[in-house]
């Protein structure tokens, strides 16, 4: 469910570097990358990640379970953030290659089913009403604090 909400979301979180020019000029090298290459770039924040999330697993066993949950935490929000915008960066190479063209065309219906089913339950349709309110109260607090006008 984080992926749900996180893949969209964190996806735009890189897009105001996408309008400086280097970082753009190097969002077009990845978009040009072959399929093979494009694949290696998607799974390299996994794998860049696999130290870190060791590290967390060692402070815990050290009792610093905060830090710990805290350092997974993190490294889940940016790394999810990377590889949503890897994906839409790479996603017309990695569809070229047959395999994953596969197993896309059969995980996206997948997902989507249990996404549905999810999104209709109780504890996610309150979830969504909670989002909204706590969003109205900030913006409302915000207009308080810095008014416009």
């Amino acid at each position: 469910m984080f992926y749900e909400w996180g893949w969209q979301s964190l996806a735009h979180v890189f897009d105001f570097l996408a309008k400086m020019p280097l970082w753009r000029a190097m969002e077009n090298g990845i978009r040009r990358l072959p399929p093979s290459a494009a694949l290696v770039l998607f799974a390299l924040p996994s794998a860049a990640l696999i130290p870190v999330k060791l590290g967390a697993l060692w402070l815990i066993a050290q009792g610093h379970e905060i830090a710990g949950v805290v350092v997974i935490l993190t490294a889940k929000i940016v790394g999810t953030a990377i590889v949503a915008r890897l994906f839409s960066l790479t996603q017309p190479a990695l569809l070229r290659l047959r395999w994953f063209a596969a197993f896309y065309r059969w995980l996206i219906p997948w997902k989507d089913a249990w996404m549905n089913a999810i999104r209709a339950t109780w504890p996610w349709r309150m979830g969504r009403v909670m989002k909204f309110r706590a969003k109205r109260a900030v913006m409302a607090a915000w207009r308080r604090v810095f008014p416009v006008g």
